[in-house]
């Protein structure tokens, strides 16, 4: 081959060697309590972008209820199972902000990670997706240059300047910090489970904009009691192990199955049992709400 022929095929691939040599940068996904009425969030997502000005920045959430970490978990749950493995989540829901709990980055077995304070944010991504290891965040490697003396935004100063660096390949995790053993704190709760002819379970979570309520009672635990449309269940909800609702209602693919303003018992999109009312909010009538101290307890009618 001639000289000039190869030098320019040699010219042509330098942009194939180089695309080859870095590494490839995945989407950061952040989740607050903050809300987007400050400049709060646009100040994580400046830093963010500073890092790497090619980075694909997505909100998770920044309206979560202040200072509600169970909420901040299960929203969690509820959608990193959907993004490619290699996404990198921040989560700051963090009251404890400044004080000694743990700075940190989990690593799934499915290969996502996960930004933030060890407060109990993860309890609920780590059963689900599992831990392979957790790092806490070296803060002389990982932290924004000049902020050392700011102690009360470290979602700014920490959690979006270490996750930017990880999302866009401009640190491994093993360049996060030190290795931990591979646990998190988690946040008490009962977990699904049969009970006689009946299931029962946790209310993690109200379906905000409608008032629907939902469980962490899977479609697999639930079908063992042999339910077929149309079929009447007991439903008994407790909070702190009081009752705080008791109500017969039908099973249903769907809400238009039933009357409009009645209730019904359906799998939601997680295929999880959860109960509404059609054309109408089951959990501000009945006073409802969620949490790990919320319970609920499903039995056929027979």
């Amino acid at each position: 081959m001639k000289p000039r022929r190869l030098f320019l095929l040699l010219f042509s691939l330098l942009p194939l060697t180089f695309t080859l040599a870095r590494a490839e940068p995945h989407a950061l996904v952040i989740q607050t309590d903050f809300g987007t009425k400050d400049g709060a969030v646009a100040a994580m997502k400046g830093v963010a972008f500073g890092v790497d000005p090619h980075l694909a920045i997505f909100d998770l959430s920044q309206e979560n209820t202040p200072y509600d970490i169970w909420e901040g978990a299960y929203r969690l749950k509820q959608t990193a199972p959907y993004w490619p493995p290699g996404t990198v989540f921040i989560s700051v829901i963090d009251p404890g902000v400044g004080t000694e709990r743990a700075s940190i980055v989990l690593q799934t077995k499915t290969g996502h990670y996960f930004v933030g304070p060890d407060n109990g944010t993860w309890t609920l991504v780590a059963e689900e997706l599992g831990i392979a290891a957790v790092r806490r965040i070296d803060e002389k490697l990982n932290r924004r240059p000049g902020s050392e003396k700011s102690y009360t935004f470290h979602g700014r100063d920490i959690y979006a300047f270490t996750g930017a660096r990880l999302a866009s390949g401009t640190i491994t995790f093993d360049q996060v910090g030190p290795l931990l053993e591979p646990k998190v704190i988690s946040l008490p709760y009962e977990k699904p489970a049969r009970a006689g002819d009946a299931v029962k379970g946790t209310i993690p979570m109200i379906d905000f904009h409608y008032g629907n309520v939902w469980s962490n009672i899977p479609d697999s635990l639930f079908n063992e009691l042999k339910p077929a449309p149309g079929d009447k269940f007991l439903v008994v909800i407790f909070h702190d192990g009081k009752e705080a609702y008791r109500g017969i209602m039908p099973y249903v693919h769907t809400f238009g199955d039933v009357k409009e303003g009645e209730p019904l018992l359906y799998l939601n999109s997680l295929l999880n049992v959860a109960f509404a009312l059609n054309m109408g909010s089951f959990s501000e009538k009945n006073h409802l709400s969620s949490g790990g101290n919320w319970t609920v307890r499903v039995e056929a009618v027979k």
